[in-house]
């Protein structure tokens, strides 16, 4: 985009939100409508100017308080620190507070968002030649739950703008041994469950939800988590309700969720009959406790997120070459575990995204590139592929195609070129003042992005 285009953008987009086009002396009006006050003549921090956001913060996460703290006492005085010491522990009060927030019928609280997913296709009987469709762009806790279960985890590319399951691709890679489809809410927000249920539907195949990153989260009327048949989150330190470690399984059918607790129970039933195989996944009574310290404020640092992650996309989506993750028709709201974008390099003059990352970080700004790579590239695909149980249970012929098909050209443009993001679960719950240094910053490097190419 040249000079006069970008100018011509800039002023559009000024007098579209009402901004004042009068300029004073060290002061310019950004793209998207957000005052923006560069230090002497505007020079980037990567090339010694001061950064937009010297001296400053962001939020602390995870959250601790009075009340979080009081909690772990009040458990550790009182000598039960198993859920099997009392039905009314904090693990059980946690599950039907979180089913109630939620809005699932019912919900077994878990060790790990990956216990969770676990439990989920054992709950359901996937085992070892069966095939569960997936994402590659994910944490590896999500391929790791089908393995434990010795099913095979079909990957598929993506949507190169969502970054979520292309159900185009899901329906193609569906066979004979398919039981069952993993979508995952990636970065917080719903995937296109729209065509991911009704594909479920065609050829009656499950529906387990990784919705990990995206607790609160709503879509066409539904809360996440409970538009399949069970859903799966994570309280992991680092995710948007935290307690180190931990997780829970949601769901509306009550006969599935049984199966649930007996499997998370290493195999014991509520009537304490040992019935199936099960690992111990319990979630214990300290994570309880502490999931209950943080609750009663859970859903208000959600509104928070995602109000701040709606002020920025409508920001950020008048500065060219970086444009917020697509949503799906009927996304109501997003938790916004990060909030990512993808970035065209040349609309910011052929700088590569390695270097526009280091001039948004220098001026105090945490874009990443989040996960590195897709899981189709990780040894992981080799080691099963080499194992006796896959080979027993799957033809030589499927396991060479599965092979061939870890070629994901989409995945492999969205690690490597094209996503930019930052850790929401903090960031977001800062001021407007924080969201405008990330606007400004971004339209620094923007205004600056000539001086970038020979550096």
């Amino acid at each position: 985009m040249d000079k006069e285009t970008w100018s011509r953008r800039r002023f559009i987009g000024q007098a579209g939100i009402g901004v004042a086009t009068a300029m004073t002396a060290g002061a310019l009006e950004s793209l998207a409508g957000v005052t923006l006050t560069y230090p002497n003549d505007g020079k980037l921090a990567l090339l010694g100017g001061k950064a937009i956001r010297e001296g400053k913060s962001w939020p602390a996460w995870p959250h601790v308080d009075d009340n979080v703290i009081s909690k772990i006492v009040e458990t550790t005085k009182s000598g039960k620190w198993s859920r099997i010491q009392s039905a009314q522990g904090t693990v059980a009060t946690f599950e039907k507070a979180f089913s109630g927030l939620i809005g699932s019928d019912f919900c077994v609280a878990t060790g790990s968002g990956t216990q969770a997913l676990s439990t989920c296709v054992e709950a359901l009987n996937i085992g070892p030649g069966d095939e569960v469709i997936t994402s590659p762009y994910t944490d590896f806790g999500t391929i790791s739950a089908i393995l434990t279960s010795r099913a095979l985890p079909v990957l598929v590319d993506l949507d190169s703008e969502s970054f979520q399951l292309d159900p185009d691709e899901v329906e193609k890679h569906i066979t004979p041994n398919t039981k069952a489809i993993m979508p995952v809410h990636i970065m917080g927000l719903p995937a296109n469950m729209e065509r991911i249920m009704a594909i479920a539907k065609k050829h009656g195949l499950l529906v387990i939800e990784d919705a990990c990153q995206a607790p609160f989260s709503r879509y066409q009327g539904k809360p996440v988590g409970v538009i399949g048949d069970l859903g799966c989150f994570s309280f992991q330190a680092s995710k948007a309700i935290a307690c180190g470690e931990g997780g829970a399984v949601v769901g509306n059918n009550q006969a599935m969720m049984e199966e649930c607790f007996t499997v998370q129970n290493r195999g014991a039933s509520r009537a304490g009959k040992n019935e199936r195989i099960g690992p111990k996944y319990r979630m214990n009574e300290f994570e309880g406790a502490i999931l209950m310290g943080q609750l009663d404020e859970a859903k208000s640092r959600f509104e928070t997120r995602d109000a701040n992650a709606k002020y920025l996309s409508e920001k950020l989506m008048a500065i060219p070459g970086l444009t917020p993750q697509k949503q799906y028709e009927g996304t109501e709201s997003g938790s916004y575990y990060n909030y990512a974008m993808k970035y065209d390099s040349e609309e910011f003059g052929g700088v590569d995204r390695a270097q526009f990352l280091k001039a948004i970080q220098a001026e105090g700004v945490p874009f990443t590139s989040y996960i590195r790579e897709g899981l189709h590239r990780a040894p992981w695909v080799d080691t099963i592929l080499n194992q006796q149980v896959y080979k027993r249970f799957y033809t030589e012929q499927r396991l060479r195609s599965y092979r061939e098909s870890m070629n994901l050209p989409k995945c492999d443009e969205i690690t490597d070129r094209t996503l930019v993001a930052f850790w929401g679960s903090a960031v977001l719950l800062g001021g407007r003042e924080d969201m405008d240094d990330i606007v400004n910053a971004v339209t620094k490097v923007y205004e600056n992005r000539s001086s970038l190419k020979s550096v």
